[in-house]
């Protein structure tokens, strides 16, 4: 008998094919797998028992509600994901008054404010994102909710140019698809979301007040994998401004 599919679409969804699991106890009267065998999720069936590759070279299936286990979380791994900045400065005159007009500047010229960007976006953090950044505000219950753990904003030096970066905590590697799930939901904060209020707060420095976007609807804006960031360098694609 089928289990009712909900409950083995949810099952499916939480031990995907290839998740690591370790054993504590298996109600198996007659040929057990010793507890603390660690095994790879084969497939689940449709009565919702897991079929392990054992390290040991067994086969037997978990059957949750009798057997204990427990899931072998991916070591956490950084993730950078680069963007351009467009930075406005409104200037001081001689008299050390803020001009009216403003400036878009070169993100060279960004560099020298490295530190004031930096401490911005700090201070703009909020406490209930400490543990989580701003993936505390996705509410999908998929696998980019469980494989990424966190990330924030931040500013960094790409070969003398500023760039803004989402640096991402992750379990493991993300899958293509997750991937690009990840970006759109970055590109959603640094657009509509976080970006949004960070680019009307004026941030001062010894050359008056500036202004950072770290979205931009034109067609030299893109988010990037380092690994794309670099290739995009070579092939002379990418405009950094």
């Amino acid at each position: 008998m089928v289990k009712h599919p909900e409950w083995l679409k949810f099952m499916k969804e939480q031990y995907p094919s290839g998740t690591r699991i370790r054993l504590i106890e298996m109600n198996n009267f007659y040929s057990p797998v010793p507890p603390g065998t660690e095994g790879t999720v084969n497939f689940i069936d449709d009565q919702c028992q897991l079929h392990i590759d054992w390290d040991n070279g067994r086969t037997l299936a978990l059957i949750p509600g009798e057997d204990r286990f427990c899931v072998i979380q991916k070591q956490l791994q950084t993730l950078k994901l680069y963007m351009p900045l467009t930075v406005r400065l409104y200037e001081k005159n001689e008299w050390g008054d803020t001009e009216n007009e403003q400036v878009v500047i070169d993100n060279r010229t960004v560099l020298a404010h490295e530190n004031d960007i930096l401490a911005a976006l700090l201070k703009a953090r909020l406490p209930l994102e400490a543990e989580r950044g701003l993936m505390e505000y996705y509410d999908e219950d998929d696998s980019i909710n469980r494989n990424v753990q966190s990330y924030v904003f931040t500013v960094e030096p790409v070969k003398g140019k500023l760039m803004g970066v989402a640096e991402c905590r992750v379990h493991g590697e993300l899958t293509a698809e997750e991937l690009d799930l990840l970006k759109e939901t970055i590109i959603g904060q640094a657009a509509d979301g976080f970006g949004e209020g960070f680019e009307q707060r004026p941030i001062k420095t010894s050359a008056g007040e500036i202004y950072v976007s770290l979205w931009n609807g034109g067609n030299g804006w893109s988010i990037m994998t380092q690994e794309e960031l670099e290739q995009g360098q070579k092939m002379g694609g990418m405009q950094l401004g």
